[in-house]
C-alpha cells in the first residue's frame, strides 16, 4: 500500500531527505523516524533545522528523497496537511484580524464549519492564556502574545503532529510554563511534537529526546545519557565538591580508567571513559577514609554540554544523517538519482523502541 493512499500511525519518517537552494546545500541525506513523544530539534543556526520543519509541514519539496507524516507526503496533499499542526518561526500575521478572528479562520482552512471553528478558537486561545484579548486585534499584541496566538492556531484543529519552530520566541516565564505545559498534554495524548529551539534547559525540562543538525545533516538521534555515551573521543567529566581535594585526588590518582585530574573550584575534576566505574570507587574511597564531600556531579550530565560536544564533532568532520548505511554529499545522491542506479531511495535503518532509531551518533564518513 502507497504512502500516498495510507495514512498510518503518528509519525514523521525521513528517507535520504534532501535540499538545496541553487549551489547551497540546506539539508543533505537526512534519514529518521520519530514516534509519538517529544523529540527537540537542536542545531546551530543555518544547520537546516527549520528546512526540515517546512518540508514535513508540506511547504517544501524535497530535491531527493522522502519526508512522510502519518504515512503520507505533506506536499500538496490536503488531507496530510490537515494531521499538521505548525507554529512557524517568523511572524507573519493578519494584523487586522482579532485574535478569535485569526484562528478561527486557521480552523476553517482545515476544513470546521464556521460554528465549530469559533469555538475551538476559543477554546485555543484560553488554553494559551488569551481568553481576555481574544477580541483584540492581533496587530496590538505584544511579541509574546502574537507568539501564543500562533501557536493556538497550530493546535486548533487537534494536530496528530506538531511542528514548533522557535516557540518560545519572545516569551515570559509564565508563558513558557503555560505553552511547555500544553506541549507536554498534546504528547500525552498521542501526538509526535517536534520542538525547535536555542533554549536547550527547556527542552531539557520536558524531553531527554534529540536530534541535533549540523550543516545540513542530523549528526545524532536519540536519549541524551546514551548519546554521551557513544561519543568515546570524549572523556566524561566527574567534579567531587570537597574541602580536602588533595586528599582525595591522593586516593584516586592511580585507579583504573581516571585519565585525568584537575583541581577545580571548591573540589577535584577527574576525566574518565567509565563513569560508573569511577563513581563507584570514589564513593568507596569516601566512605572507608571518612572524606568530607558536598557533592558529586557530571559537568557533561546537561543538553548543553552534549549540544556543545556533538557541534565541535561534526565541525570536525562529521558524518551525513542518521543512515548509516547512505553515501555522503551531493554527488552520491546524485548518482543515486539517475537510472541505473536504483532511483529509489534506500529503506531507513530499522526503528527501535517507541518508532525511534537506536541512539546514533554519525561519525567522519558518514558511518556511525
Amino acid at each position: 500500500m502507497s504512502a500516498e493512499s495510507s495514512e498510518g500511525a503518528a509519525s514523521i519518517r525521513a528517507v535520504r531527505l534532501s535540499k538545496w537552494y541553487g549551489k547551497v546545500t540546506a539539508l543533505q541525506d537526512v534519514s529518521l523516524h520519530l514516534g509519538p513523544g517529544i523529540w527537540g530539534l537542536l542545531g546551530p543556526n543555518g544547520s537546516g533545522k527549520t528546512t526540515f520543519l517546512r518540508m514535513a509541514a508540506g511547504q517544501l519539496k524535497p530535491a531527493l528523497g522522502e519526508v512522510t507524516v502519518c504515512g503520507l507526503r505533506p506536499f500538496a496533499h490536503p488531507k496530510a496537511l490537515r494531521l499538521i499542526g505548525l507554529c512557524p518561526e517568523a511572524d507573519a500575521m493578519y494584523d487586522e484580524l482579532t485574535g478569535l478572528e485569526f484562528v478561527t479562520s486557521m480552523a476553517e482552512l482545515s476544513g470546521f464549519p464556521p460554528k465549530e471553528a469559533a469555538e475551538r478558537a476559543a477554546e485555543a486561545l484560553e488554553r494559551f492564556g488569551l481568553k481576555d484579548a481574544m477580541e483584540r486585534r492581533v496587530g496590538g499584541y505584544s511579541r509574546g502574545m502574537r507568539q501564543r496566538a500562533k501557536l493556538a492556531q497550530a493546535v486548533v484543529h487537534d494536530p496528530r503532529v506538531l511542528l514548533l519552530d522557535e516557540p518560545l520566541t519572545g516569551t515570559d516565564p509564565t508563558s513558557r510554563a503555560m505553552i511547555l505545559e500544553e506541549v507536554r498534554r498534546r504528547a500525552e495524548a498521542g501526538a509526535v511534537v517536534l520542538f525547535s529551539t536555542h533554549v536547550l534547559p527547556e527542552i531539557e525540562a520536558i524531553t531527554d529526546q534529540v536530534l541535533l543538525i549540523a550543516r545540513g545533516q542530523l549528526v545524532a538521534q536519540g536519549k541524551v545519557h546514551e548519546i554521551r555515551q557513544l561519543l568515546e573521543e570524549h572523556p566524561h567529566h566527574v567534579r567531587v565538591y570537597t574541602s580536602e581535594p588533595r586528599r582525595l585526588a591522593g586516593l584516586i590518582v592511580d585507579v583504573e580508567g581516571i585519565v585525568g585530574m584537575q583541581f577545580a573550584a571548591h573540589g577535584v575534576e577527574l576525566m574518565t571513559y567509565d563513569p560508573e566505574s569511577t563513581y563507584q570507587v570514589i564513593a568507596q574511597k569516601i566512605v572507608e577514609h571518612a572524606l568530607p564531600v558536598e557533592s558529586i556531579v557530571s559537568p557533561d550530565a546537561s543538553l548543553e554540554a552534549l549540544f556543545h560536544y556533538l557541534v565541535e564533532r561534526s565541525t570536525a568532520g562529521a558524518g551525513t544523517g542518521a543512515d548509516a548505511g547512505v553515501g555522503s554529499g551531493r554527488q552520491r545522491m546524485m548518482q543515486a538519482a539517475r537510472p541505473g542506479h536504483g532511483g529509489q531511495p534506500q529503506q531507513a535503518a530499522q526503528a527501535g523502541p517507541q518508532g525511534g532509531y537506536q541512539p546514533q551518533v554519525q561519525g567522519p564518513g558518514g558511518g556511525s
